[in-house]
């Protein structure tokens, strides 16, 4: 007969002992309503979600706040944003399920270092904005870059040759410039994104679009300025914003928080950058809510 490894007869005992343990206080009511486990399964807490980087894919945090709009024993959602901003779908994307969770449950959002452009369009989805009084914020716009790289394919002795199959099907081709037809092309596309982000906004912060389109000319606010300028509701930091979702979910005491930590890319691809590595930067010369200036890496 084989002999059981010490260790797991040790566990197998501590098991037992402790459930012995658990049917003891039951019995004596020391438990109150039901056993340890089962209050311990039901303790409400906050979801806590961290938006970090560049946002490229929305996919994993669609998922994350589906699953804490649907459990009953998360009451509200902190999400913490330290973005940029970044594609324009993916923003998008967690703005629609982020206004699905706060049809559910209370949602605020708490603005990091930077939380501009994307960043911000995805806040403004919340209930309630808190914001550091230095925050990089707003950044209400869109963009389009087109990379024209013809004046190096010369030095390099490069030249193509393109079939297609209508007037604008190689528009933004790097190779040759934008003429003026193209231009206003692409402009309307970028002008009706920038519609989209206005009454996003207009509908998250309950404001009038004409007054939001008067900010989103691109500029970039102070976390201060934005609660001015009505794009904030309340400066402070993240401990602030989860008090107050815990309070507006109805509950009392300290909070407590169900915390999803973000990925995180290996540090050396951060060392490298973005633009040493062009082959894997998705958001190259697409359609952008994106702020490029200074702390948004």
């Amino acid at each position: 007969m084989a002999r059981r490894h010490p260790i797991l007869r040790r566990l197998a005992i501590l098991a037992g002992a402790l459930l012995g343990v658990l049917l003891l206080a039951g019995g004596l009511g020391l438990l109150g309503e039901g056993d340890l486990l089962s209050r311990l399964a039901l303790r409400k807490s906050l979801g806590l979600v961290e938006l970090r980087g560049v946002i490229e894919d929305a996919g994993e945090l669609v998922e994350t706040l589906e699953r804490f709009r649907k459990q009953d024993t998360t009451v509200g959602v902190v999400v913490r944003i330290d973005s940029p901003g970044g594609a324009v779908a993916p923003s998008q994307e967690l703005y629609d399920e982020l206004w699905r969770v706060r049809a559910a449950k209370p949602v605020v959002a708490s603005l990091g270092n930077v939380a501009a452009s994307g960043g911000y369009y995805v806040a403004s989805a919340a209930n309630v904005i808190v914001s550091d009084p230095g925050t990089i914020t707003g950044s209400i716009g869109a963009l389009m870059e087109v990379q024209y790289l013809a004046p190096l394919a010369d030095k390099l002795g490069v030249s193509e040759e393109i079939v297609k199959s209508g007037r604008f099907k190689d528009t933004g081709h790097p190779l040759r410039p934008l003429d003026a037809e193209e231009r206003a092309l692409l402009q309307g596309v970028v002008d009706d994104v920038l519609s989209q982000f206005v009454d996003a906004v207009a509908r998250g912060r309950s404001m009038e679009p004409a007054r939001v389109r008067e900010l989103a000319d691109g500029r970039v606010f102070s976390g201060a300025q934005a609660k001015a300028a009505g794009l904030v509701d309340e400066l402070g930091g993240l401990e602030d914003a989860t008090s107050l979702a815990w309070k507006r979910a109805g509950e009392s005491g300290e909070p407590r928080v169900s915390r999803v930590r973000a990925h995180r890319r290996l540090w050396w691809l951060d060392l490298l950058g973005e633009s040493l590595l062009p082959a894997r930067t998705p958001l190259a010369g697409g359609l952008l809510f994106l702020y490029h200036g200074p702390l948004a890496d």
